[in-house]
C-alpha cells in the first residue's frame, strides 16, 4: 500500500498516513509514539582499537585486499570480508577471528556453484553460515560455518534484478532467513530451498505515487527512467536481536519498530525539522547525478557484443535524460542511516546539508527506547557510521590508505553505547 503526499509534508500528516499504511487495516490499535528529547546530549566516542587489516604495506598474501565490498560478524566475533570488485578476476571471502588472526578463506571466481561471477553482497548468520549474493549467477551462494559450499539458491523471478534487495540483514532466529528491501516494501527472504521465497513483511510509505505497469517487461528503455526524484527519502532498516524490525521511510525524524510479523508496535521521533530544499540544492543535485553517471566506467566480463554495447548506451542515454529533467521533493530527509547494534541499541545518523562531505552526527537510542546521546563523527575516534556491528561491542570500518588500498579497522564500543 502506498499513498501520495502533499507538496509540503508535516510530521503529523506523515504519521497519520504512515500508520494507516503500516497497519494495513482499519480498527487496529494505534501504536504509541515516543517523543525523544529535542536537545542533543554529547556522548564520548571512546572506542578501543582492536586490530587493523590491509593497506599497501600488508605482507601476508591473504591480507592484500583489492576491494572490500562487504563485512559482517558472526556470533563468535569472527569477521568475514568479501574481497574483490563486482567484475573481479579474483574474489573470495576472508575470515579472521576476534583478534584479527587469519582463520580461513573460501569462494573463488568461476562459473560453478560456490564460484563467484559478480559478487555484490555478503551476509553472515550468527552461527557462522555465510551467503554471497551473485548478480551474474542470479543466485545466492550458501556456505557452512566451516566455509564449505552448501548450496546455491536461485532467484529465477528476478534475473539480473537480483540487486534490487540492497542491504540484506540476517535474522537471528536460527532459520535461513533474511530481511531486505524490495522497492518500497520490507520483505522476508527464505533461503531454505533451491529457489528463494520472498514475502512482504510491511509496506512502507511512498512519497509519490508511481503508476502500476502490468506489462513492465514490454516497456521501452526510456520509459523505465521516466521518474528520477531528488531528495526522495530512502527506506532505511535493520533487524534487532529480538526479531523486531526498525525502519525509517520519510523526511521526518521518525523510526518505526515492528514485531517480526510487520505490525508496528511503537514509533520513536525527535523534533528535528528537515531542511527545506532550495534552488541551489536542486541545481547541485542534478549536476551531481548527471556527472556521476557520465563518469562511471563500464566493466565487462569478456568482450561485449555490439548488441550489448548498444543496449548499455541506450540505458545511459535514457538515464541521463531523466536525470536532467529530474523532479524534487521539498525537504531533505533528516535521517541518513539507521543501524541496530548487536545488543539491540539503535544508531541513527542524521544528514548534513547536501553537497557536504562531512558525515552527520549519530544518535544512540537504547533498547528500551531511551535517547542516550549523540556521537560526533568525522573524528579520529569515530570517522563515520560503522560498516558492521558484532558481539562484545565489536565494530568494523571499511577505509583505505593513501594508495587507495583497503584498510579494515575493528574497534570496541564502550558498554554505554552498545
Amino acid at each position: 500500500m502506498s499513498w501520495k503526499s502533499p507538496t509540503n509534508l508535516s510530521l503529523h500528516a506523515w504519521l497519520v498516513g504512515a500508520l494507516a499504511a503500516a497497519q494495513g487495516a482499519v480498527g487496529l490499535q494505534t501504536p504509541p509514539v515516543i517523543d525523544l528529547p529535542a536537545k542533543d546530549i554529547s556522548l564520548s566516542a571512546d572506542l578501543e582499537l582492536v586490530y587493523r587489516l590491509g593497506s599497501a604495506s600488508a605482507t601476508a598474501e591473504w591480507e592484500q585486499f583489492s576491494s572490500i565490498r562487504s563485512v559482517a560478524f558472526d556470533g563468535a566475533g569472527n569477521l568475514y570480508l568479501l574481497d574483490g570488485t563486482r567484475m573481479a578476476t579474483t574474489s573470495s571471502v576472508v575470515v579472521v577471528d576476534a583478534t584479527g588472526r587469519y582463520v580461513r578463506d573460501f569462494g573463488r571466481v568461476g562459473e560453478g556453484p560456490g564460484e563467484f561471477r559478480a559478487p555484490t553482497q555478503l551476509v553472515v548468520w550468527e552461527d557462522g553460515r555465510a551467503l554471497v549474493e551473485d548478480m551474474m549467477h542470479a543466485a545466492y551462494h550458501i556456505f557452512s560455518s566451516d566455509g564449505e559450499f552448501a548450496d546455491m539458491v536461485r532467484d529465477s523471478g528476478q534475473g539480473f534484478g537480483i540487486t534490487s534487495r540492497p542491504g540484506l540483514r540476517p535474522e537471528r532466529t536460527g532459520a535461513r532467513t533474511l530481511i531486505g528491501r524490495s522497492e518500497r516494501s520490507i520483505v522476508r527472504v527464505d533461503m531454505s530451498s533451491e529457489e528463494l521465497a520472498e514475502h512482504t513483511v510491511t509496506e512502507v510509505w511512498a512519497p509519490h505515487q508511481r503508476e502500476e505497469d502490468p506489462v513492465r517487461g514490454n516497456r521501452e528503455i526510456a520509459d523505465v527512467f521516466d521518474e528520477v526524484w531528488g531528495f526522495e527519502p530512502d527506506v532505511l532498516f535493520d533487524v534487532l536481536p529480538s526479531g523486531e524490525i526498525v525502519f525509517s521511510d520519510s523526511s521526518a525524524y521518525a523510526l518505526k519498530l515492528t514485531d517480526p510479523s510487520g505490525t508496528v508496535s511503537r514509533i520513536l521521533r525527535r523534533p528535528i525539522q528537515p531542511l527545506p530544499v532550495t534552488d541551489e540544492m536542486r541545481r547541485a543535485e542534478r549536476e551531481h547525478r548527471v556527472e556521476t553517471r557520465r563518469s562511471r566506467p563500464d566493466t565487462w566480463i569478456g568482450t561485449p557484443t555490439p548488441e550489448m554495447l548498444a543496449l548499455v548506451n541506450e540505458v545511459k542515454t535514457a538515464w541521463l535524460a531523466a536525470a536532467e529533467n529530474m523532479r524534487f521533493l521539498s525537504e531533505v530527509p533528516v535521517i541518513a542511516a539507521a543501524r541496530a547494534t548487536w545488543d539491540g541499541s539503535l544508531w541513527v545518523q542524521r544528514s548534513t546539508e547536501p553537497g557536504s562531505d562531512e558525515p552527520g552526527p549519530i544518535d544512540v537510542i537504547m533498547p528500551d527506547g531511551c535517547y542516550a546521546g549523540t556521537l560526533e563523527t568525522g573524528t579520529a575516534a569515530l570517522q563515520d557510521m560503522p560498516d558492521a556491528f558484532g558481539p562484545d561491542g565489536l565494530v568494523a570500518f571499511i577505509g583505505a590508505d593513501e594508495f587507495d588500498v583497503p584498510v579494515i579497522t575493528v574497534k570496541r564500543l564502550p558498554p554505554e553505547i552498545r
